[in-house]
This record gives structure tokens, sequence and C-alpha cells, in this order.
């Protein structure tokens, strides 16, 4: 005989079923202030001032800092001379032990760039959603909207994240250094209606950045593009040049998204993909999915010196696009 179902049982089943038919998403966003994004932003700062002095600088620059020490290593081929050391303790603005290490350009990468070809081979993915006005996820969009308007009042490491379910926000999570949960709770009520808030979860929290952890540029990569929902193609953008199609490839890959959502006016979701050998100028993809569809992209030089120039990528600072997200804030690959 089967045994019969308790009520419990019962409301397990039904919590497990309306959850499996529910649209849950959630993304996360970082305050400059954090250890990893003030990395991001050490390592395109010294970027731009190479590229300043020398348009055609070619770089790729990594940074790591914590605990009192700041390191800089890569590798730059220009004729720019910057005082890196400077830069970096411009933007810790701490007395921090730095410790730089930059050479040339391997002549094996330049001989392949210097043909007009990719700095490296990749994959790097586009996407565009009418979700948001500005073609972003929403999920992503909120948690980068709250961080924004918490770091505007407490300018310190911090962290947010936001759950929709069904489009609903239901969990709306912020940890922020420097702060008292009542005011941080009342910040984050002014800005966004959630079921359920989390503030602070492990507790108040007064020592962040690099005083409480260590960073490393290029490990927030997903915060970087759009979020868990949109697969990322592996490369991260800070402290590369143009050259390097990790980072002007999937400028591009937005770009063309963005002009094929507006193209198709009853088109829901755009999601672009190019693939590139090192050495060479077309990709060996590019491809473009409408609302799951897939077409092939016509009508752009993809090459990378056509993306330098149908993009302007000459009159980007590339700081600023390393602090709040590469995407959706109106730079020219939108």
């Amino acid at each position: 005989m089967r045994p019969s179902l308790t009520w419990k049982g019962l409301q397990v089943i039904r919590s497990i079923i309306n959850l499996n038919n529910m649209n849950i998403k959630t993304a996360e966003f970082v305050s400059p202030k954090h250890p990893d994004k003030v990395c991001d932003i050490i390592a395109d700062t010294l970027l731009d001032a190479y590229l300043e002095q020398d348009p055609s600088s070619r770089a790729a620059i990594e940074a790591m800092g914590g605990h009192g020490l700041v390191t800089v290593t890569g590798e730059v081929t220009s004729n720019a001379k910057i005082d890196p050391e400077k830069i970096i303790k411009g933007v810790v603005n701490e007395d921090y032990l730095l410790n730089v290490k930059i050479t040339q350009q391997s002549k094996f990468i330049a001989q392949g760039v210097d043909a007009g070809g990719a700095g490296d081979q990749g994959i790097m993915t586009g996407y565009a959603t009418r979700d948001t006005d500005n073609y972003m996820p929403k999920e992503y969009e909120l948690a980068r909207g709250l961080c924004e308007f918490l770091f505007a009042k407490f300018p310190y490491d911090g962290k947010t994240q936001i759950t929709l379910a069904d489009g609903r926000v239901q969990t709306a999570v912020a940890s922020f250094q420097n702060t008292h949960n009542d005011e941080l709770r009342a910040a984050i009520r002014s800005f966004i209606e959630a079921d359920e808030y989390l503030v602070n979860p492990a507790g108040e929290w007064f020592s962040g950045g690099f005083d409480a952890d260590s960073g490393l540029s290029g490990r927030k990569i997903v915060v970087d593009n759009y979020g868990p929902e949109v697969s990322v193609g592996g490369g991260s953008f800070s402290g590369k040049d143009w050259t390097k199609v990790d980072r002007s490839g999937a400028y591009m890959a937005r770009r063309i998204a963005v002009d094929l959502l507006e193209k198709n006016p009853g088109a829901k979701t755009v999601r672009t993909k190019l693939a590139y050998a090192i050495g060479k100028k077309e990709p060996v993809m590019a491809a473009a999915e409408i609302d799951g569809v897939q077409q092939a992209i016509e009508g752009y030089d993809l090459s990378p010196k056509g993306i330098y120039n149908f993009l302007e990528l000459g009159k980007v600072k590339f700081a600023q696009a390393a602090q709040w997200g590469h995407f959706g804030r109106g730079f020219t690959w939108k």
C-alpha cells in the first residue's frame, strides 16, 4: 500500500514545482575600491598613460596588490616615457611597497601584430537585450545601479548582489566597508524594493581594500561583462591595448549585438560571438543569434585595425571603463 504524503511533504513538493517553474537570475557588482577593481584600474591607468604619449603603444599589463605591496608586471612596446611608480601611487594613494617589472613585447607576438593580425587567439561574446533601456540584463543593471548608489554615499570597498524571481527583486545583498547596518539598510531600501534584504550579512566591517584582502587584475571578468547569465569568451580586458582582441573584439561583439537589436524591432535578445587566431586579421568565426536563430555577421570590418577605427578606440580612456563595467555606459561600443 502506497503511503500517503503528509501536509508538510506536499508543501515541499509544491515549493520544488514552483521553483522549477520560476525564472530566477542573480548578478553581483563590486565598487571601485574592491581590491580586484583597484588592480584593474592600476593596469588601465598605466595603459592610458602609455597611449597618451604614444597611441601606437602595445601593452599587456597585470597588477596584483594587497597588504602593503603592489606588483605590476607585463609587456609594453612604446616610445612613451612614463613613471609607473608615480602613476600607481596616484591610484592607490597610499605609501605601498611597489614592485614593477615591465619588459618589451615578445618579437614572436609582434611579428603577427605588425602584419595587422590579432595579438592573440581567443573567443569574444556580445549580448544585448530589451530587458533594460541600455540593453543590459536587468539583474546586472540593478546590481550595478545599487553599487553605484551606495558608493556615492559610502566610497569604500563594497559589493552588491541582486536576485530576481520572475522579474521581481527577491533578494538584495550589500556588504560595504565602514557602514553600520541600520544606515546601510536604509540606503538600500531607498533605492530598491525587495522581498528580502541582506545587509553586511557577515557583520559590520571596517577594514577593506588592500588592507584586508589581495586583488588581481582580470579577476572580475563576469562583472566586467554581463553577469553570470551570459557566457564570456574567457579573456579579461584591463591593461590590454586594442591589438588584444580579448578587449577590442569583445567591445565589437557588444556593438554588433546592439546594432542588430536596434535593426530588428521585434527581437528580444541578441548574442554574438567572434573568434580569432593569433596573427590573423579576420576572425575565424563571426556569428550572431537573434532570439536563438543563428545568422552570419556581415557588413563590418572585423580586423583589429578596423575595430580600432570604427569604435574610435584612440579616444578612449580605458581606466573609466574599468570602474563601473565595460558595457551599457554610453561608450562607442555601447
